[in-house]
């Protein structure tokens, strides 16, 4: 036996642990033992098999650490170790066993810094880690294995951003970072790895843009880029990625329309899902090329106007949600529509037909000749009842001029053409509904004001919940041109982002102007930090409400064409839902700037949250917003605007001051993940209300460092200990 070579005992129902006199066989070079009922550690004679080239010991139960010296010998080639229970480190013998070809260690407890236990390798062509404990970052040395055709890594603890040195893996087939924590922007040489079947990017905490190489994919079966932060506009070029079966891009903050070029991924087999990001304009006809489609989820949108009826050639749909977008008109009249539940469908503006539970829709049949002749004895009766309604209408209004009182003074005639654009309604009958709800905008339904006017709760007679703004307006208002007014809310209408409050429409009359938007149910940050249930607002929730805010800010500044600037960014303009989810609000009369205008213009704002530099040159920016998120940060954390906060913004001397004695004292002191959270949206805050602009960061900047926050590094001290002057000399 101590010559023996090869040990194949595998495929069985073996049970209990490799014997240590497995150590004597010496010469053995290959074992495998998969597909049996194994147990127990690894003993460690197994080190004295110098000359082992195979171990495969998958799909067993196997637990403990692996053997320090596994490839002592400089032999192993291939390490089959995935589904059992094995803990600790890689070995360190691992990282100079440059002899490696195939490596699975998936479905353990391994754990360890990957970047610093695994070497290179110039034969690997297969690398499969996940699903274990490890940490630590990917290394660009990684990309020095030019055979590499598979690589996964996901469901790991894996930090930091991907290598763009990955780009030279020009072998790789299959990538999956899915799971972890990665960070920064997807590297745009991923798209010149053209034999690239399989890409998983998703849940990580990935920025920025697709990058445009990926339409060089002409390979690629399969692409994952869901639950990320990704923005922007979903590129045109992966109309180019023919051979797609799936594409899973939800749970982003992609914005824009759908683009026309999916149409011509026809062998979309899987899954097509666009859900929960921030997408406008209608859903395109071309989606009816994808016949072989399986699932498509075009829910938590703002796709508006009809579903095509030719997604009726689209015969393979087992599931289709566009639930939660503005859509209405007739659903498709398919067997895969018919058959599907309600709830796909709900939460639109009027979608309606062959759906049960949904409400019929009118028949738009072609008429028969006796329908053609009853329609024309409608339509003359029709005329004649509207004659005679009409003139019984103006006896009334001519009669009703001439009364002295009015119940309430609604001005319908002074409504201009056009001057109303509201939910779909009748501009004239909601002008009036809401002004009857608010009884002309009494105090008592006054829930907020801001720099530019007061907000109102209106509960219209159909049940409909809105915030209604009542702009406050000069002297000269009823003089001036409606025109740009009604251009740039008509604009405004448009912008949709999950934290930004939507905005319904507007009205606009000689008396009054105000905006409608959708009403939160815990109405302003400020009025909630100023209550007696403030402590409601944990840490978690805080930080999450930062992370809201800086996404709206950063789609405001960078993903709008051109750019809008809110200019009243306070916790009254930030709102908060049932769930505590936040979203900005009031910026319905910000102006849209150009970058490189000069926008010299009146100071607007509130007192307290303005730049600095707005004192003296006047000039509107950015950058004066990312000011204002700066006060409201520390407004988060101290709990109030008051003297604390004061002297943080002041001259006044902080340095010496302990983080926690600012913090808000309704809550206990932040600890663990938490803790570091907190402390790095306190020091983005300090960076944020820097007296020169040009030191201030970017929102990018801001949302990307929320994003993924890591674990502060040793020098800093804990959050007890922790200073001011800590704070300003560490990058977070």
């Amino acid at each position: 036996m101590t010559q023996l070579e090869s040990l194949y005992p595998h495929m069985n129902q073996l049970s209990g642990s490799v014997p240590r006199s497995v150590g004597k066989l010496s010469k053995l070079r290959e074992l495998h033992t998969f597909d049996n009922k194994l147990s127990g550690p690894l003993p460690m004679e197994i080190n004295n098999i110098t000359g082992l080239t195979h171990l495969v010991l998958s799909n067993n139960s196997f637990s403990g650490y692996l053997p320090p010296d596994i490839c002592k010998g400089g032999a192993l080639q291939y390490l089959i170790l995935y589904m059992n229970n094995f803990q600790g480190p890689i070995p360190t013998t691992l990282k100079n066993c440059t002899t490696l070809k195939r490596v699975r260690l998936e479905h353990n407890q391994l754990t360890g810094d990957v970047s610093q236990c695994l070497g290179v390798y110039p034969h690997l062509y297969y690398m499969d880690l996940s699903f274990n404990l490890f940490s630590g970052t990917l290394s660009p040395d990684w990309a020095k294995w030019h055979n590499l055709t598979l690589f996964r890594i996901s469901n790991n603890n894996i930090t930091g951003v991907i290598p763009t040195e990955f780009g030279q893996l020009t072998k790789l087939g299959e990538l999956d970072l899915s799971s972890n924590y990665l960070q920064g922007e997807i590297p745009k040489s991923i798209g010149s790895l053209t034999l690239l079947y399989n890409l998983s990017l998703g849940k990580n905490q990935l920025v920025g843009q697709v990058p445009l190489e990926f339409g060089m994919l002409s390979n690629l079966e399969l692409l994952d880029l869901s639950s990320n932060n990704l923005a922007g506009r979903i590129p045109d070029q992966l109309g180019n990625c023919m051979k797609l079966r799936s594409l899973k891009l939800n749970n982003n903050n992609f914005s824009g329309t759908i683009p026309l070029a999916i149409g011509n991924l026809v062998y979309l087999q899987d899954t097509f899902d666009i859900s929960h990001n921030s997408l406008t304009g209608e859903v395109p006809s071309q989606l009816s090329k994808l016949v072989m489609l399986q699932s498509l989820n075009l829910s938590h949108n703002y796709l508006s106007g009809h579903l095509p009826s030719s997604l009726t050639y689209m015969t393979s749909l087992s599931t289709v949600d566009v639930s939660y977008n503005e859509l209405d008109g007739p659903v498709p009249d398919s067997p895969s529509f018919r058959r599907a539940p309600a709830e796909w469908f709900a939460h639109n503006i009027d979608l309606c037909g062959v759906v049960r539970g949904l409400p019929p829709c009118a028949s738009l049949g072609t008429p028969t000749t006796d329908d053609r002749s009853k329609r024309h004895k409608i339509v003359i009766v029709a005329i004649i009842a509207s004659g005679v309604f009409f003139l019984l209408l103006f006896i009334f209004i001519g009669a009703f001029r001439k009364r002295e009182k009015y119940t309430l003074p609604v001005e319908n005639n002074n409504i201009k053409e056009g001057a109303f654009c509201i939910l779909n309604f009748v501009g004239r009958d909601v002008y009036k509904d809401i002004v009857e709800a608010t009884e002309d905008f009494d105090a008592k339904y006054c829930i907020g004001s801001g720099a530019y006017g007061s907000v109102y709760r209106a509960e219209l007679a159909s049940g409909e919940l809105l915030a209604v703004k009542k702009i406050h307006l000069p002297d000269t208002e009823g003089t001036c041109d409606e025109q740009p007014f009604q251009t740039e809310i008509q604009t405004l209408t448009q912008i949709r982002h999950r934290n930004i409050v939507k905005l319904y429409g507007f009205c606009s009359s000689p008396r009054r102007k105000f905006l409608v938007y959708e009403y939160m149910e815990r109405g302003s940050l400020g009025s909630v930090l100023r209550s007696e249930t403030a402590a409601e607002l944990d840490w978690v929730k805080r930080v999450s409400i930062v992370k809201d805010v800086a996404g709206a800010l950063f789609y405001m500044h960078h993903d709008c064409t051109p750019p809008i600037v809110h200019r009243d960014i306070t916790s009254n303009n930030i709102l908060l839902d049932s769930e505590f989810n936040a979203c900005v609000s009031d910026f319905g009369i910000a102006r849209l700037l150009k970058p490189d205008s000069s926008n010299w213009t009146m100071l607007a704002g509130t007192r307290g949250y303005l730049a600095p530099e707005l004192a003296y040159t006047m000039r509107v920016t950015t950058q004066c917003d990312a000011y204002s998120f700066g006060v409201v940060m520390l407004e988060l954390l101290v709990g109030e605007y008051g003297e604390v906060l004061i002297s943080i913004l002041s001259s006044s001397p902080v340095n010496d001051i302990f983080v926690k004695d600012v913090l808000d004292r309704r809550l206990p002191v932040p600890e663990g993940q938490v803790a570091d959270e907190v402390v790095a949206v306190l020091s983005l805050a300090l960076r944020s209300v820097d007296n020169h602009p040009e030191s201030r960061p970017t929102m990018k900047q801001v949302s990307d460092k929320l994003c993924v926050v890591r674990t502060p590094p040793p020098s800093l001290r804990s959050i007890d200990a922790l200073k001011f002057s800590d704070l300003m000399s560490v990058e977070i």
